[in-house]
């Protein structure tokens, strides 16, 4: 018998610990080589575990739910068994939130297969587990059918495994039948919790102020709407805004360096280089992968980068370091119809624009009413170090370049 143990990835500096979804094998099952065997939720990102070797899997050393550090056994494989052979049970998992009294364990839904039977009307209890101990597992709720809202049942509010220290406590859950009142109590994800975490921080650290200024943006909508059909068939990515908004900020960086600082201490760290942080919607919540050397880059870098971030994060598979670092970042809530927004600085980072819908609205030109599309840009902005003159320039730099953006293209 040779056998070889499956290990947790190792971890950045900047992620201590990951808690085990479900397995997608049990032992016995036969495996190939880098096929996945288990996903590990960290406070960034979702890892996947490949199977370092084909053979059978011999035992579960980490069950679901489990809490697991850096480069830690999860599991065997045995490279010469033969699948079907009997093999030790799976490891307990780190001791599930007590079920309400009179659940069994099969009434128990994993966090991530709950969520996905709330949205269809269901509860632990009208599926059929086949995870650990009858768990409802996301494969599950996945293949469970919506239930008809004619036969709407008691809500279940699903158990969930003990989370790691930076989670906050989450109660026992509890079954009730609140008639046409529901609640259900669901505990945050490492992602969610870690985004919290980060919120509070940056309004408890920075002395956050906005500075707003409005921006007419049909120069850029012209030049996009001439060049769009040239620019997609010779780079194979469609011509967006942000690559406008992108080259604009890195132009007011490069003119007020402070923008692109952060603070250390007691002191401030300027940056020789263009990092910015472009704010993604995901499944699991918001994330901001960072485009490197955004100085260097083309327009149709940018494009296609920002879309391979924007399908990664969609799929879950951002890295920790696409998610890393950044010295200034930028936040579209245009594309959910946001018109006006303060957004919150992303720590260390001292600055960070807030885009918004482009809307067509009335304004003076020369003395005369006309109607132009316009933008709306925020730019929060850490007055301990930057103060009103810098940021408002800056962000009156950005506003120029939009609304002639020839300069992007001669940096000027």
């Amino acid at each position: 018998m040779a056998i070889v143990d499956v290990q947790t990835p190792q971890f950045s500096e900047s992620v201590s610990e990951g808690t085990l979804l479900t397995w997608k094998k049990k032992p016995g099952e036969a495996v190939t080589v880098d096929e996945t065997l288990v996903e590990i939720e960290t406070d960034k990102v979702v890892l996947e575990v490949p199977a370092p070797a084909s053979g059978v899997l011999a035992e579960i050393l980490k069950g679901d739910g489990s809490t697991v550090v850096s480069q830690e056994a999860l599991a065997r494989i045995d490279t010469e068994g033969k699948a079907g052979a009997a093999a030790p049970a799976a490891a307990p998992a780190a001791a599930p939130a007590a079920p309400a009294a009179g659940a069994s364990k099969g009434d128990v839904a994993m966090p991530a297969a709950a969520k996905i039977l709330a949205e269809k009307g269901l509860s632990a209890t009208d599926v059929a587990g086949t995870g650990k101990d009858g768990r409802v597992t996301k494969g599950d709720a996945l293949a469970a059918g919506a239930k008809p809202a004619a036969a709407a049942a008691p809500l279940v509010v699903p158990a969930t495994p003990a989370v790691a220290k930076p989670l906050p406590a989450v109660a026992a859950p509890v079954q009730q039948n609140l008639g046409d009142r529901p609640e259900q109590r669901v505990p945050m994800t490492r992602l969610r919790a870690r985004i919290a975490e980060r919120l509070l921080q940056s309004q408890a650290t920075n002395a956050i102020l906005t500075t707003f200024n409005e921006v007419n943006m049909a120069p850029v909508m012209e030049m996009r709407k001439k060049f769009q059909e040239k620019f997609e068939k010779e780079h194979g990515v469609k011509l967006g805004f942000m690559s406008f908004f992108v080259k604009a900020a890195v132009a007011a960086l490069k003119k007020y360096p402070v923008l692109n600082a952060s603070v250390d201490g007691n002191d401030i760290v300027y940056h020789g280089y263009f990092d910015i942080g472009i704010a993604v919607g995901s499944p699991r919540g918001l994330v901001v992968p960072v485009l490197r050397n955004v100085d260097q880059m083309s327009f149709a870098d940018i494009e296609k980068k920002i879309a391979e971030f924007g399908q990664k994060a969609k799929d879950g598979k951002l890295s920790i370091e696409e998610l890393s670092g950044g010295t200034f970042s930028i936040s579209n809530g245009g594309v959910f119809g946001s018109m006006l927004s303060t957004p919150i600085i992303n720590p260390p980072q001292s600055a960070i624009l807030g885009v918004h819908a482009t809307k067509d609205r009335a304004v003076v030109e020369n003395g005369q009413v006309v109607v132009r599309p316009i933008n709306y840009l925020a730019m929060s902005y850490d007055h301990r170090i930057i103060d009103g003159r810098e940021a408002v320039l800056g962000l009156v730099t950005m506003k120029e370049a939009l609304e002639d953006p020839a300069r992007l293209l001669f940096d000027i």
